[in-house]
């Protein structure tokens, strides 16, 4: 449900013809990453490496930065980023197909660490680690072939390596002084449940341990278990059982290692809304479509999940049409069929002249839209603190 403090300000955008725009609630934002936080807190428990990849905006890392851990980032651009926004945050970098300029960007930016997608990338980093005269920490990522049919989104193809193609990088390790391997990094899924992910933990966890038993590797050991916890859009009043998670998997920990998770869209999501106002109400073919301010190149997550965004509708002054307890689609200005927000939902009323404010709008939004399409303006954005 929208906030207080985001629906006053929306007024004040429409007041001011400054729709539509993004607007976050930074103090609902630091609220919900100190509840997971404190989920998060028992001995045993993961450290948090917030996924910049869902939302990088300054205001947000910032907002961030007291309860999460560490960012982790996912290419030179975002490194060179964060680092600029968040001078001595611990950083952690990964990512297919990383170049030798980003690999030795990592090195002068002082990232704790890089996470390892190939021997062949292990191979470079070693060569430009030695070049450098540097020392720099890695995790191998590794790619279990467990099924994940069920999964909202499997990561696979570029991600990591097959467990066979992993023992290739030793004869690389033993041979690179300038790289220490610390452990094993596994982003395997995402849209898990607490208890599902918990179980991806311990299958990580397992296969993980065995490996470095078998490739004799000594010393404290690090797990990132990746992210991809549960965002429910079709009801936003669920979220991800933090304090269930943070309890099976701090039960899963051994003495000398350190876990690690970096979620992103569960910690960003419900702190954003994208505000925006009616501008037609018509009916075509027996359908009733609300055609709004903007689009979907402002806000690409109902295009990119195929769903229904969820939305609040804040009434206000009009004299044009309306439509009251009919099924509304809810489309934007470009010219494709495709630019829809959410597809023929029960709507008390909807007019022109109304205000729509979607919801869980804070990652995956404006950061992955198509822009410059069809050359509309761009949104304003609002970051609002109580």
């Amino acid at each position: 449900m929208i906030t207080r403090l985001v629906e006053d300000h929306a007024r004040t955008l429409a007041a001011d013809a400054h729709l539509p725009a993004f607007v976050y609630d930074l103090a609902a934002l630091r609220d919900h990453a100190a509840e997971v936080k404190a989920a998060l807190s028992a001995p045993g428990a993961p450290e948090i490496f917030y996924a910049a990849k869902a939302n990088p905006d300054v205001p947000i890392l910032r907002a961030l930065a007291l309860y999460v851990d560490g960012i982790e980032v996912a290419s030179g651009g975002e490194l060179a980023h964060v680092r600029e926004a968040l001078p001595d945050a611990r950083l952690a970098f990964g990512g297919p197909g990383k170049t030798d300029d980003e690999l030795e960007l990592a090195l002068n930016l002082g990232v704790e660490r890089i996470h390892v997608e190939s021997p062949y990338e292990l191979s470079r980093l070693a060569r430009i680690a030695e070049a450098a005269g540097r020392e720099i920490d890695i995790l191998l990522r590794v790619n279990l072939a467990s099924d994940r049919s069920s999964v909202v989104l499997a990561m696979s193809g570029p991600f990591g390596m097959d467990p066979e193609l992993m023992d290739t990088c030793t004869d690389t390790l033993t041979a690179s002084p300038h790289v220490r391997l610390r452990g094993i990094h596994a982003h395997l899924a995402s849209g898990l449940d607490a208890t599902a992910m918990a179980a991806q933990s311990a299958e990580i966890l397992a296969w993980g341990r065995a490996w470095l038993d078998r490739i004799g590797h000594t010393g404290p050991r690090e797990f990132n278990l990746g992210g991809g916890m549960a965002v429910d859009y079709s009801t936003p009043g669920t979220r991800f059982d933090w304090k269930q998670y943070g309890a099976e998997v701090a039960a899963l920990a051994e003495p000398g290692e350190t876990l690690r998770i970096e979620p992103g869209r569960s910690i960003s999501v419900y702190a954003g809304w994208y505000v925006t106002e009616v501008l037609d109400v018509k009916k075509a073919h027996g359908q009733w479509y609300a055609v709004l301010r903007g689009g979907t190149m402002h806000i690409r997550t109902p295009v990119t999940k195929q769903h229904n965004h969820p939305f609040d509708v804040l009434t206000g002054n009009s004299d044009g049409p309306t439509v009251a307890d009919e099924p509304v689609t809810l489309v934007g200005q470009l010219c494709t069929p495709k630019d829809v927000f959410a597809r023929e939902v029960p709507t008390d009323r909807i007019a022109v002249g109304d205000l729509v404010a979607f919801s869980m709008a804070g990652a995956y939004a404006w950061n992955i839209s198509h822009h410059d399409f069809l050359m509309h303006p761009k949104p304003h954005f609002r970051y609002l603190d109580a």
